[in-house]
C-alpha cells in the first residue's frame, strides 16, 4: 500500500527559477495571473513561455469545466487515475480531492490512491480507470474494446470523449510537471501555492453543492 499518494495537500518545488512579479514581462505575469493557480511555482515556471501557458489554461478549463458532458467528478476521476499511474503526487492529490468532492466517494478515492489503479472499483469506475490507464501508458494500448466497455456501463459518445480528453491531458501534464520539479510536503515557503489549492477546493465544493441542489432536468 502506497503512502506517497494522499488526498491531503501537497506542494511542488521547481528545479528552475519560476517567473515572478519582479522578473516577468507583462505577458508572462498576465499568463500566470490568469492561470488555474496564479501563485503556484509550477504555473509561474510555465510562464517563461506565456503563450504556451495561456493555451494550457484554456484547454484545462475547456476539458474540466465545459458543459454539458460527463459529470465533473468522473472527468476528475480520469485525471486522478492518470496521475496515480504516472506517479505524479501533486496532481493525484489535487484531482483526488476534486473527485471525492464531486462524487462524494472519498473512501473509494483514497483506496485508489493507496492501492493503485488496479484496486477494486465498481463497473463504471473500472471501465473509466482501465481506459484511462491504457491511454496514459501508451496511446496504442487504448483500443476499441475500451470504448465498447465504456458504452456498456452507460457512457455516451460525448462522455467517452470527455474521458479521453481528461486522460490525455493529464498523461501529458503529469510528465511535464515531473520533468521540471518534485513534490514535497508543504512548508512555510508554500503558503501562497497552498492557498491556491484551498481556494480551488472551496470553489469545487460550492459548485458541487449547487449541482446537488439543482432540480433534475
Amino acid at each position: 500500500m502506497s503512502t506517497r499518494f494522499t488526498i491531503a495537500e501537497r506542494a511542488w518545488h521547481a528545479w528552475i527559477t519560476p517567473v515572478g512579479p519582479d522578473t516577468g514581462t507583462p505577458a508572462q505575469i498576465e499568463a500566470y495571473e490568469s492561470s488555474v493557480w496564479p501563485d503556484s511555482p509550477y504555473f509561474r515556471l510555465l510562464a517563461w513561455h506565456p503563450a504556451a501557458l495561456s493555451t494550457r489554461t484554456d484547454l484545462d478549463r475547456a476539458i474540466f469545466l465545459g458543459r454539458p458532458g460527463l459529470a465533473r467528478g468522473e472527468r476528475e476521476l480520469a485525471a486522478t487515475v492518470a496521475s496515480r499511474y504516472n506517479g505524479c503526487e501533486l496532481c493525484a492529490s489535487v484531482h483526488a480531492r476534486f473527485t471525492a468532492t464531486f462524487t462524494t466517494r472519498e473512501a473509494d478515492v483514497i483506496r485508489l490512491l493507496e492501492e493503485g489503479v488496479d484496486t477494486e472499483l465498481d463497473e463504471r469506475w473500472r471501465a473509466i480507470a482501465d481506459a484511462t490507464t491504457a491511454l496514459t501508458a501508451s496511446p496504442p494500448r487504448f483500443a476499441a474494446h475500451h470504448v465498447v466497455r465504456l458504452r456498456e456501463v452507460g457512457l455516451s459518445p460525448a462522455d467517452i470523449q470527455d474521458v479521453v480528453e481528461a486522460a490525455a491531458f493529464f498523461a501529458w501534464a503529469n510528465r511535464l510537471m515531473m520533468s521540471l520539479g518534485e513534490p514535497a510536503a508543504p512548508d512555510a515557503s508554500d503558503q501562497e501555492a497552498i492557498a491556491n489549492q484551498r481556494a480551488a477546493d472551496r470553489s469545487a465544493a460550492q459548485e458541487g453543492a449547487r449541482a446537488s441542489a439543482a432540480p433534475a432536468a
